[in-house]
């Protein structure tokens, strides 16, 4: 799957002409270098301007932050975890998480290789997590990851049956649970989603986020390890401007969550909540898929959404969309001084297309440890691990493969590299120190 932020001019209608114009404009300005304000993420929502500064980010990624983000994400860090004095521990369990599942045309042939290199991170934990970011399809329809010529034209994306089972696990071991709240949910309409829910139940995987009947909209979906009730609320900010019909609206967990015209809408997010309390769940994870592609850093509305979401009983939130990693925050709630909310604001991809610029073959997992108290519901969380990622791309005698790699160890082995490589490693060591503050 190959794109271009720019097509042939003697090819380009009078849309492609005014956003290429304007691209060129803010490659001569700066003016896009730092995040724009009320810019559109969602499709429905977005203009000319909007179109012309995603393709802009795609070449150009957002490496600055908006006012005060800074210091409110890195007020405090890793050091911060320390479990309550008076917490005997029953139980403890591990959660790994993962960014985004993109497609890409022969993947397939790189099953249990993709992800031999850190299936012990993923896949060794108690719950491993991931978003799954296009549906699994019969039909024969070719993907886009870059929109078309036009507003009505959104990007499309689908996965075959052969490349999901190389995207859902390694040697069998599957995902524990995937996001399946996405803008792609609805490309492939109905057939998709029940195409792609039938394949998680083949796998042994929850389904999250894509309720399978009316009545299972706005409930959470649960997973108990250790005798530890785990509850997954979610949320997609938005379906690429596909509009469900009305008997049908209840497939997919839709909200603004990342609109330009309203605030953040949590109503949906809280039922849910709401329901794991209910529930007697032992711990919250929230799956948000939301924010601006390409930006290293969140909004400040995103900010105030992920906290606001913690003081209302969230545990940990797991945010996908942006196609670049974000900063990984550490929040204390004012309902339980005792706690910390881990925020991870986009987990990046693990997978996106053949030759991916460095700032979007870069990922993180997320390995989280968790205490349960003993004859108590309270469960904290001990410890968390961000460990970088990306996608190394090879050809094995006539075949082209992917594999994920983490990047400590890649860099390790820089000096037997080539200077090309050594380059591409500086490239992502430098995001990855940026996001999570190394530098």
């Amino acid at each position: 799957m190959q794109g271009k932020t720019e097509t042939d001019r003697s090819e380009a209608s009078p849309f492609q002409e005014q956003v290429n114009a304007s691209i060129r404009q803010a490659e001569l300005t700066g003016q896009w270098e730092c995040p724009l304000r009320d810019a559109a993420t969602d499709y429905a929502e977005m203009t000319i301007t909007d179109q012309a500064y995603w393709r802009y980010k795609l070449k150009n990624p957002v490496v600055t932050a908006e006012r005060n983000v800074f210091d409110d994400l890195f007020k405090h860090n890793r050091s911060v975890f320390d479990l309550p004095r008076d917490l005997r521990i029953d139980s403890e369990v591990t959660i790994s998480a993962a960014g985004d599942l993109i497609p890409l045309d022969g993947i397939e042939s790189s099953k249990d290789i993709l992800f031999a290199k850190v299936a012990g991170s993923l896949f060794d934990a108690d719950i491993s997590f991931a978003n799954l970011e296009a549906p699994v399809t019969q039909q024969q329809i070719g993907t886009s990851f870059i929109p078309g010529r036009g507003l009505e034209s959104p990007p499309l994306m689908c996965v075959s049956p052969d490349q999901f089972f190389a995207m859902a696990g390694h040697q069998e071991r599957y995902f524990t649970a995937l996001n399946f709240a996405n803008n792609h949910s609805f490309d492939m309409g109905i057939e998709g989603l029940e195409t792609t829910q039938g394949h998680f139940a083949k796998c042994g995987i929850a389904g999250v986020g894509t309720p399978r009947t009316p009545e299972a909209h706005g409930r959470a979906v649960t997973v108990t390890k250790a005798a530890t009730k785990i509850g997954f609320v979610s949320v997609t900010f938005g379906l690429n401007g596909h509009r469900p019909s009305g008997e049908e609206k209840y497939r997919v967990h839709t909200a603004k969550i990342s609109s330009k015209f309203v605030k953040p809408e949590l109503d949906l997010l809280r039922r849910q909540i709401d329901d794991c309390k209910s529930q007697g769940c032992h711990f919250i994870v929230a799956s948000l898929h939301w924010g601006y592609e390409f930006e290293f850093f969140p909004r400040q509305s995103q900010i105030n959404t992920a906290h606001t979401l913690i003081e209302d009983g969230v545990d940990l939130i797991l945010g996908h969309h942006p196609h670049v990693i974000q900063p990984i925050e550490y929040y204390r709630p004012k309902r339980d001084p005792d706690r910390v909310g881990v925020i991870a604001y986009s987990l990046g991809g693990l997978t996106s297309w053949w030759d991916a610029p460095p700032h979007i073959a870069l990922g993180l997992i997320l390995r989280i440890k968790l205490a349960k108290g003993r004859g108590t519901r309270r469960t904290y969380i001990s410890d968390v691990e961000p460990i970088p990622v990306f996608q190394n791309c090879f050809r094995q005698a006539d075949t082209q493969l992917i594999q994920i790699e983490k990047l400590n160890d890649a860099l390790a082995d820089c000096a037997r590299s080539s200077d090309e490589r050594n380059s591409l490693m500086g490239q992502l060591r430098t995001y990855a120190d940026l996001v999570l503050n190394r530098s």
